[in-house]
């Protein structure tokens, strides 16, 4: 966080991006360092100014701080959806929630950006480390990301999970639905991952809030079964709860054609795993960095090879290497070595991305840099743009 007054602090934690919304309102469209707003109350306008001034000293961006027209910050769009409306957000996108990747200070920095921030919980992660994480991730709205078929043997993550009482919570990949009510009694948006349609009814049956449509493009664990687009159509006309799209939005272009399609927003993951706030080593982010949009491979080796109880219908993308590679068609071999999960531990410890796995989606070719997410977020509110051509 930026040096700043305490006296700034409080207005702004407390009325100053409401304070922000009610000038726009009254003085739209003003261009903050450009021209002067023709308004009769020169006070309201002297006040907009100082408003927003002191907002960008506060975010430490008074070097790019410029109000566009069309929002009261930048890279906020005017697009409401589902999603935005309900979490309050800039921009309709979820950080989706990475184990291994996104912690509490990825989801600070998403959700401070104007999208909403989760942290991906590791199936042996204690309930300890989530409260740890969830203390990073700030006042501001974020989520939790846990794995169903793990909760059984790892209980102390649900009831973390419950004492925190999260913005929203996505519990995938196993029995979830016993899990939803309990989490919607404690005030809590419940989402799941969905890799079907069949699997989107369930999930509308089973009282969640929202689905996520996961297509088979995307990073991590779920369904190889279908695209994301296909899934997505399917789905918005089989459930009535809100649906987003997940699987190769990388960009303010996929964003606008899973908005065009009817989402309440997108759920990125690969995206932002170029950013400075992950907890990717620097070998790992080198390796990311320049992998291709054929780069990646989907299967159960990796999982196979560590001894990880996933349930078999859910293999993981990840960067193809050398390992994935010898050992892809001879999974029952992999089972049967018992020296591969201390091999894949050495890899990890070691930064050996040859032989240890980086899980990431097929939009890997459009992430070649370093950035931060306030960027990364920044850039998916061109959205707005793209489908203001067709208004």
């Amino acid at each position: 966080m930026s040096q700043h007054d305490p006296a700034d602090h409080a207005i702004i934690q407390d009325h100053g991006r409401a304070a922000c919304r009610v000038v726009h309102a009254l003085v739209t469209p003003l261009r903050c360092g450009t021209k002067a707003v023709p308004h009769q109350d020169a006070q309201v306008c002297a006040a907009s100014a100082s408003v927003i001034r002191l907002y960008f000293r506060y975010r430490g961006r008074e070097s790019r701080g410029r109000l566009a027209p069309t929002g009261v910050f930048p890279g906020e769009m005017t697009l409401r959806t589902w999603l935005t409306e309900r979490f309050g957000l800039a921009v309709p996108v979820v950080g989706a929630p990475m184990a291994g990747v996104g912690a509490g200070r990825l989801a600070a920095a998403v959700s401070e950006a104007g999208a909403l921030g989760m942290i991906g919980v590791a199936a042996a992660a204690a309930g300890e480390w989530i409260t740890k994480e969830a203390a990073v991730a700030g006042g501001g709205p974020y989520g939790i990301g846990l794995m169903a078929w793990a909760l059984t043997g790892n209980p102390a993550q649900f009831d973390a999970v419950l004492e925190l009482r999260p913005t929203i919570v996505s519990v995938s990949f196993g029995p979830y639905a016993r899990y939803v009510e309990e989490l919607r009694q404690a005030g809590i948006t419940v989402v799941t991952q969905a890799g079907t349609t069949d699997e989107a009814r369930a999930a509308e049956q089973a009282g969640v809030d929202a689905v996520v449509a996961r297509g088979a493009e995307a990073g991590g664990h779920g369904r190889d079964a279908v695209a994301t687009l296909p899934l997505l159509q399917s789905v918005l006309d089989a459930v009535s709860v809100p649906v987003l799209a997940a699987g190769g939005i990388s960009t303010a272009r996929g964003l606008a054609a899973v908005l065009a399609a009817g989402a309440a927003g997108a759920w990125v993951g690969t995206a932002f795993m170029g950013c400075a706030e992950t907890a990717l080593s620097e070998t790992a982010t080198e390796r990311l960095l320049a992998a291709g949009e054929t780069g990646t491979a989907y299967g159960r080796v990796f999982d196979i090879a560590q001894r990880l109880d996933w349930p078999p219908e859910y293999g993981g993308r990840a960067l193809r290497n050398a390992f994935f590679d010898e050992w892809a068609g001879r999974e029952d071999e992999l089972a049967a070595d018992d020296d591969a999960p201390a091999r894949q531990a050495a890899a990890r410890a070691g930064g050996d991305f040859d032989t240890a796995c980086i899980y990431a989606g097929q939009a890997v070719g459009m992430v070649r840099e370093r950035r931060t997410a306030a960027d990364v977020v920044a850039g998916f509110a061109a959205a707005e743009e793209l489908l203001a051509r067709f208004a």
